[in-house]
């Protein structure tokens, strides 16, 4: 296995006492400016842990099957893990109801409730509003997190296909598909009349299992195994898809997710994923 570090808080004394804690007998390498790994059997290594979390810098121990050169497809949740936002909030800001709309969005991506159901019941709300303020939306609010234009070329240039799939709406997850570059996007369907919202969802809802079967669906269709699949996400509708995929990242995500994935990313960016799986 190989401990990686990361995070711009890093420095000399953090490596030389969290080298001190492993014992070990090689020196850390760097992987990039505020990325290093090092070379380590198998183990707990709960002190290293709990030293990283107490300096705010990410920790994880990686097999060393995972590297960037194993992997075929990479499959992303958008709100919160590519983008900054939770778009159907900043749709509801626009109605003035944005408190009572993130409100349940952030019950759902604790996993509090179910998705498909939350989904319907934040839509209804946005019943009547301008089709052109999804636009203003993304003109305004829409922004990438950190790292991300670095990991999708990191992608690329191993050949690892990209797919944002998201419980949010198609307009966003187009724009995001197109920005990055990404290969395929699945996403829900607004009913727009008139050019307003109807306050309805067209057609299957992407939730948890959808995401799940999106990803095990565009694997075998490109001939890949479970063993070549990265998945990343940040909220509980994202555990199904993560567990389907041999690497699951956690990504600035809820405490269940966090807890569940094989590895979590909570001070760097995107890049971090990059960090992870390169050695």
């Amino acid at each position: 296995m190989r401990l990686v570090v990361q995070g711009p808080a890093i420095s000399m004394a953090h490596l030389t006492h969290i080298h001190g804690l492993v014992g070990g007998y090689t020196q850390f390498a760097q992987v990039a400016e505020h990325a290093y790994y090092l070379p380590v059997a198998e183990g707990e290594y709960l002190e290293v842990k709990a030293f990283c979390a107490s300096e705010q810098i990410d920790c994880a121990l990686v097999a060393d099957a995972h590297r960037l050169q194993k992997f075929g497809l990479c499959v992303m949740d958008m709100d919160s893990t590519l983008i900054s936002i939770e778009c159907i909030d900043e749709i509801a800001d626009m109605m003035n109801i944005k408190p009572q709309v993130a409100e349940i969005t952030e019950a759902a991506m604790r996993g509090e409730l179910d998705f498909s159901a939350s989904l319907r019941k934040r839509v209804a709300l946005l019943k009547g509003l301008p089709e052109q303020a999804l636009q203003q939306v993304i003109t305004e609010r829409l922004r990438f997190n950190p790292g991300v234009e670095h990991w999708i070329a990191t992608c690329k240039q191993h050949g690892i296909k990209t797919m944002v799939v998201s419980g949010g709406f198609t307009v966003f997850a187009n724009h995001v598909q197109q920005t990055l570059g990404l290969d395929y996007a699945v996403s829900n369907t607004l009913e727009i009349i008139d050019g307003k919202l109807t306050g309805q969802v067209l057609g299957e809802i992407v939730d948890a299992q959808r995401k799940a079967d999106e990803l095990i669906s565009l694997r075998d269709q490109l001939g890949l195994n479970a063993s070549q699949t990265i998945a990343i996400g940040d909220g509980a509708n994202d555990l199904k898809m993560m567990s389907v995929a041999e690497v699951g990242v956690a990504y600035h995500a809820k405490p269940v997710v966090q807890q569940q994935a094989r590895y979590a990313l909570n001070i760097v960016g995107l890049d971090g994923v990059a960090n992870l799986l390169t050695m």
